[in-house]
């Protein structure tokens, strides 16, 4: 499956599989959205594109379904990004002083949009999952 995690400025793409997990992820600007797309479908078995509900949503739904086959579907984004920041900090732990700063007061020095679509994959799949 395909996450995006849609922006006006930038995007956040992850492929994530069931049993493998996220098999790659980006950031991307706006205007590469569909070419990085149609990459990732070309070179992984996405069966479905998932995209974030809120910022900058309705363009990239309607240019996504202009362009592709695949079943695009548009869920909600709740608390990704606050749990993105979670799944960066366990990737890229706090080094030296900062370890003993607690990891809410702290903000990742980069954009984290890809581990916001991570997130909204995973979600997806563990609701699946229990249906």
């Amino acid at each position: 499956m395909l996450a995006v995690d849609p922006g006006t400025g930038k995007c956040g793409l992850a492929v994530v599989g069931r049993e493998r997990g996220c098999l790659e992820r980006r950031i991307v600007d706006r205007e590469e959205l569909l070419s990085r797309v149609c990459h990732y479908l070309e070179n992984f078995p996405v069966e479905r594109v998932l995209v974030g509900g809120a910022t900058g949503s309705k363009p990239v739904v309607q240019e996504l379904k202009q362009h592709l086959s695949v079943p695009i579907e548009v869920v909600n984004e709740f608390r990704t990004t606050e749990r993105a920041r979670g799944r960066y900090f366990q990737d890229h732990p706090p080094r030296g002083l900062w370890r003993l700063v607690p990891l809410g007061l702290q903000v990742p020095a980069v954009a984290i949009d890809d581990y916001a679509a991570i997130v909204m994959a995973e979600d997806w799949l563990n609701r699946k999952e229990t249906e």
